[in-house]
């Protein structure tokens, strides 16, 4: 990993005993659960802006398609589905 550093955190009591516990309840040290709480927080961040923008291109995609009138409706979908799943349960038994 490389360098060490020293990381200081004030929280309360209650919260650190619990926190204690359960990271020795899962055969893990404190300091490696928050290793690993903030490298999933710092991987989340750098995905952030990457799964906005997907988000927003599939938004504009429906919109246009909504202006389009290619939009199926929720009532169309779920007869759809419904036939779906009824035909699945029969081949289910």
């Amino acid at each position: 990993m490389g360098k060490q550093a020293i990381f200081t955190l004030t929280l309360g009591q209650e919260l650190r005993d619990e926190f204690v516990a359960a990271a020795q309840a899962s055969d893990q040290s404190p300091s490696d659960v928050l290793q690993d709480m903030m490298q999933d927080f710092i991987q989340q961040q750098k995905m952030a802006p990457d799964y906005l923008a997907f988000m927003q291109e599939k938004a504009a995609i429906a919109r246009s398609e909504l202006d389009a009138g290619e939009a199926i409706g929720g009532d169309e979908v779920e007869r759809e589905f419904s036939a779906l799943r009824a035909a699945t349960t029969a081949r289910m038994r």
